[in-house]
């Protein structure tokens, strides 16, 4: 937390010191702070805001002598303005009201309850159905004379709580980047990382975040373990390094403990075939070289009757792998749908399938503590419609787990 001097709160009002307060702790997010039924913004943060929202400036009084320039949204269209931000590349600290006003001398307690970033989003209003949304975070391994070898990379999938690791040369950076697509990447603060334009929306963070040492314990507390051999890991120290950095920043967000991360994937760049940058734009997987998302590949193949289905299918697309068993298995679920029996419905599996709702994200949620009733009524329909699901299946094929 930041300390201001006393001077730095002379002469304002109450409500403005108490705002100065919360905003040194977020210097390089826009604070909406709310006041009855609106979030206002104030000072530089209002004159950014009304920029990039298209809202009115007002000026109102002053403070210390200071004009208040004020813009405001209202708390009931607040995803709305959160969801242009956040496309922009801007994060946002949502300060509630936690005090009662009637019982409040001076201002109303107020603090940040989350913070809204271009990686770290969970809310459904917020988030594209059919795109994962990565925070990824970068640390750079040196040999004792301080060349750089590898890059550790560790990105974190908040709304499932899916975290990977992986290492990678150094010239093979701009490649991985394309491949994994991160919202946010966090960088090391005085560091000279070179960050592909475009790759996402850089934010520093202090160099010590990345402590290999402090990282690798961090990633063992989060995942409830001694150590990271079970999971292939415990040689990665610049990885380990950027999952350290990555928890801490995705936990300061939410301002509570990831209880949804439990499990972590090592990944090698060998598992998948090798395309760069230039080849993954010229093939338009998933968007064309106009940067529309129709028509490519995934625009084409996607039929899936469920949200995680199309997710599962653009990750496949952009992670295509070399061993053949993986390839075979695919096609075995295929030819079981196409060779189906004559009274056995796909149209019916399919009508079932669209029974089934976003089980990744609402699961993920409810470990955040922010699902709202319609996730719990869609989880409850959802286990209703699981016996017919798997009946459909069945009527397909005699072992139902080989479609899975």
């Amino acid at each position: 937390m930041t300390t201001l001097s006393p001077e730095a709160f002379a002469g304002h009002t109450p409500m403005m010191q108490q705002y100065l307060r919360i905003k040194a702790d977020h210097p390089d997010t826009l604070v909406f702070y709310r006041m009855g039924d609106f979030y206002e913004l104030f000072f530089e943060d209002a004159e950014k805001a009304a920029r990039l929202l298209d809202l009115t400036l007002t000026q109102r009084g002053a403070s210390a002598g200071t004009p208040i320039k004020m813009a405001g949204v209202p708390h009931h269209a607040v995803e709305q303005y959160l969801a242009k931000l956040v496309k922009m590349g801007e994060s946002v600290a949502i300060c509630e009201q936690i005090g009662d006003p009637a019982t409040s001398k001076g201002p109303v307690e107020r603090k940040v309850v989350r913070v809204v970033t271009p990686g770290t989003l969970t809310d459904a209003a917020l988030l594209s159905d059919k795109n994962d949304v990565y925070l990824l975070a970068m640390c750079t391994g040196h040999n004792k004379r301080g060349v750089a070898v590898n890059i550790g990379l560790a990105w974190l999938n908040l709304a499932s709580g899916a975290l990977r690791l992986a290492e990678i040369e150094p010239d093979q950076l701009g490649a991985a980047l394309e491949r994994i697509r991160p919202a946010e990447i966090l960088t090391a603060d005085g560091t000279t990382d070179a960050v592909p334009a475009g790759a996402g929306a850089i934010k520093r963070v202090p160099a010590w975040h990345f402590d290999i040492a402090a990282g690798t314990q961090r990633l063992c507390d989060q995942l409830d373990v001694a150590g990271l051999d079970g999971f292939g890991a415990h040689s990665l120290t610049s990885a380990c390094g950027a999952a350290g950095a990555l928890l801490l920043y995705a936990a300061a967000t939410q301002g509570q403990q990831l209880r949804h991360v439990r499990s972590l994937k090592v990944e090698n760049e060998t598992e998948y075939i090798g395309l760069d940058p230039a080849t993954r734009r010229n093939l338009e997987l998933t968007e064309t070289l106009r940067g529309t998302e129709s028509p490519t590949l995934y625009s084409l193949l996607d039929t899936c009757c469920t949200t995680m289905g199309s997710r599962l299918l653009r990750h496949w697309l952009h992670h295509p792998p070399r061993a053949s068993v993986a390839a075979q298995s695919r096609q075995q679920a295929i030819g079981a749908l196409l060779d189906a029996p004559a009274n056995a419905s796909l149209d019916a599996l399919r009508s079932a399938l669209r029974q089934i709702a976003d089980v990744e994200r609402i699961t993920g949620r409810l470990a955040l503590l922010s699902a709202r009733p319609r996730d719990l009524s869609s989880l409850r329909d959802t286990f209703a419609a699981l016996p017919a699901l798997r009946e459909r299946i069945s009527a397909i094929v005699a072992n139902a787990d080989a479609l899975a």
